[in-house]
């Protein structure tokens, strides 16, 4: 871990910076993901960066491990745990950072087996917190030797896990408001394919819809692709 100096607070802006430009990219949720990982270890300067964010769509929550920039994307699929399990847990449902300064001699720490894979020893868990203090995930740094971390530390990672909470945020709804959109173009598109096939074929409204449904699923093409061809075909007659 480097020593907090104001070329540490410059790359530091940088990052924020480059988390922001995100914000307003066309980049998915995993990219986004990615991106911050990348950056808050290259920032903080710790060996190891994981997040993991809240799954509010089950019952009970989980939290979920979504990116690290040095694991096998394959030991990222399917991680989870409870919200009272492990150190990530614990800094989920407290939204206070914790420190551990041996992870293998902590029993709540559960990723054992990734730590001494990769010869990790200190960390710090930070949470993702956005406006009125709600909690979205927690971001875990570690290093590869025992470390006692400052405040001036703490205090940096925070700022950055609250920039990429930020981020993720803005970019779930990003994505989620881009799918409502396309949702409602399609509906308009198949809304007026339909009312050309019952001008032409003296259709009912709803058999015209299970038309359109039909040549979708027989052609593996999407009802926009169908509703935009039917369109097309009737400007050119």
């Amino acid at each position: 871990m480097e020593k907090i100096t104001s070329e540490t607070y410059d790359k530091y802006l940088k990052a924020l910076m480059d988390i922001s430009r995100a914000i307003t990219s066309d980049q998915y949720l995993e990219d986004i993901l990615k991106l911050i990982v990348m950056v808050t270890a290259r920032v903080t300067g710790v060996e190891i960066c994981s997040l993991w964010l809240i799954d509010d769509r089950v019952t009970p929550k989980k939290i979920r491990l979504k990116a690290t920039q040095a694991i096998d994307p394959e030991y990222v699929k399917d991680r989870s745990l409870n919200m009272d399990e492990g150190v990530v847990g614990l800094v989920a449902t407290t939204k206070r950072p914790l420190i551990i300064e041996n992870i293998l001699r902590e029993p709540r720490f559960k990723e054992k087996d990734m730590a001494k894979k990769l010869g990790l020893v200190s960390m710090i868990g930070v949470p993702l917190e956005v406006k009125d203090k709600e909690v979205i995930g927690v971001v875990n740094c570690f290093t590869s030797e025992p470390h006692h971390f400052l405040e001036a530390e703490i205090n940096l990672i925070t700022a950055v896990a609250n920039q990429a909470a930020v981020a993720i945020l803005n970019t779930e709804l990003m994505v989620k408001s881009k799918v409502i959109q396309e949702e409602l173009e399609t509906r308009k598109l198949v809304d007026r394919a339909k009312e050309i096939l019952m001008t032409r074929h003296n259709m009912e409204g709803e058999e015209a819809y299970r038309w359109v449904q039909k040549k979708s699923m027989d052609s593996r093409k999407s009802m926009r692709q169908i509703a935009e061809a039917i369109l097309l075909s009737d400007e050119l007659e």
